[in-house]
């Protein structure tokens, strides 16, 4: 399988490394299709992405045509032999307007159904990245059955279908599990010795390896960051307490309980927990809740750990990243 390579950070390609039991599941999903559509959740910047890009190259390897959207970022891949397919997402993407994500985002099931329909006996696969901030939580589960439609009651004959959607938002995969359209699968940050190779792609000089897996816990998006913040980490820290909105206020009135979660991030899992301050937790993509047991059938790639105090992580309840876990001590300092 030819390895892609990504842009890590500014000025910094790598190539993609890792993730080998991720990849096995799009294998087995090729051989046999999905009954239902893939929802994959996991925190912000665990390599979602990364896993996506390099699954359309194998899904494409394997024979299938592929559409991959990002409408964030407005990206795309297409690796389809239909000019009309490429052009028109290349013209949603470059559009400016308010509603160019959106448009971007339908175009992903619309086009697959146009290849279905054009090529007659096809294997094709739809991989929407991070769609439900581009359309809005509250169509989450509309988009989810929309792609499911294209399973159940295709335009043509096919000869397979995969259809997986990626999300970091906590809420969306709580509205998506309430309807069965959609198997759930968790995906992690790297494993130690994924994210050591990761590491050791980049330039110039670096702290040393466990620092950086104690401050990230294998988030590649956070390595990312450290290293434009020239491994400030204190600085970074307090970037991610503004981006999450985590205030004096907040930190005073859960003082109690965040005291408690930050060394032990399963005390959110008792009964008394306060369930509008997990709720906020999960919104804000601080924590990810209600864990998987670690058994690799549940999982995307390698689980964590049972429990890992040093890097925030519980049975149940963890922090996204060390990075997460320090920004709510940083507020309950002040």
């Amino acid at each position: 399988m030819n390895r892609i390579r990504l842009k890590l950070a500014r000025g910094v390609d790598v190539e993609f490394v890792d993730r080998e039991l991720g990849l096995k599941r799009i294998e087995e999903w090729a051989t046999r299709g999905t009954r239902f559509v893939k929802l994959v959740f996991g925190p912000e910047g665990c390599g979602k992405t990364a896993w996506l890009k390099q699954s359309a190259e194998l899904l494409r390897e394997l024979g299938f045509d592929v559409i991959y959207v990002n409408p964030l970022q407005r990206e795309y891949i297409a690796y389809v032999d239909l000019k009309e397919v490429v052009k028109r997402l290349a013209e949603a993407a470059a559009e400016r307007s308010g509603v160019a994500e959106v448009k971007l985002a339908d175009l992903a099931i619309q086009l697959a159904t146009y290849i279905i329909r054009k090529k007659r006996k096809r294997k094709v696969a739809v991989l929407a990245d991070d769609v439900f901030q581009a359309i809005g939580l509250d169509k989450a589960a509309s988009y989810v059955k929309w792609m499911l439609g294209l399973i159940e009651y295709p335009p043509g004959e096919y000869e397979n279908i995969i259809a997986v959607a990626a999300t970091s938002e906590g809420a969306a995969r709580r509205e998506i599990g309430r309807h069965r359209w959609a198997d759930l699968y968790p995906m992690w940050n790297m494993p130690e010795e994924g994210f050591r190779q990761l590491y050791n792609q980049l330039p110039g000089e670096r702290p040393p390896f466990q620092e950086v897996w104690r401050w990230t816990g294998g988030n590649p998006s956070a390595l990312a960051t450290l290293l434009e913040h020239s491994w400030d980490v204190e600085r970074l820290v307090e970037r991610l307490a503004k981006e999450k909105d985590v205030t004096p206020q907040l930190a005073s009135r859960w003082r109690t309980w965040l005291e408690k979660a930050v060394d032990d991030p399963d005390v959110l899992w008792s009964p008394d927990a306060p369930e509008e301050l997990i709720d906020m937790l999960n919104k804000r993509n601080l924590i990810v809740y209600n864990l998987h047991k670690r058994d690799t059938w549940f999982w995307i790639d390698t689980p964590p750990p049972e429990r890992d105090p040093e890097l925030g992580i519980g049975r149940h309840v963890a922090w996204q990243t060390p990075l997460h876990r320090e920004a709510v001590k940083k507020a309950l300092e002040i």
